[in-house]
């Protein structure tokens, strides 16, 4: 199997996904930052993402197109997931029973892999800053990269 510029997007999907999540269980075992509910929902989708950037890669050129643009609609899922973190969430007094809440539960994720999927704050509690800003602005940002290189890769003529 050669690597080729056609690759690179979605080798760059799968560290940042990938990544991301490594940095939230180093965040919540190293650092002792728990989790909410919508924190939680954003690492799933990052977590699908990855699974689904490696796939494309795995399947070459009959998965790589169908992959891009599936991570291209989960990264704005998970943009619209941080977004209402940061504007709504964060200004509740308990995020119990929201959406995430309910959906991560209701998939039975926080019970069967609670080291990666519990929900162990509120999210106004889970507001902490890294380096200054906001860590949900950080996974916004990574969200909006993810995004940008699906969209470029699948929109790129070949």
């Amino acid at each position: 199997m050669t690597f080729s510029n056609n690759r690179l997007p979605l080798v760059l999907i799968t560290l940042f996904s990938f990544g991301a999540l490594a940095v939230a269980l180093v965040s919540q075992y190293v650092f002792f930052m728990q989790p909410c509910a919508w924190c939680v929902l954003q690492r799933l989708i990052y977590l699908v993402i990855g699974v689904l950037a490696l796939l494309g890669l795995i399947g070459g050129r009959t998965l790589g197109r169908p992959a891009t643009l599936l991570t291209a609609a989960l990264s704005i899922c998970g943009l619209v997931a941080a977004w209402y973190q940061y504007s709504v969430a964060a200004h509740l007094e308990t995020c119990a029973q929201t959406f995430a809440d309910r959906f991560i539960s209701g998939l039975g994720l926080d019970a069967s892999m609670p080291k990666l999927f519990g929900i162990y704050a509120m999210c106004k509690d889970a507001m902490v800053k890294v380096l200054g800003v906001e860590y949900v602005v950080w996974s916004m940002a990574l969200f909006t990269l993810i995004l940008l290189v699906a969209l470029a890769a699948s929109f790129k003529r070949r």
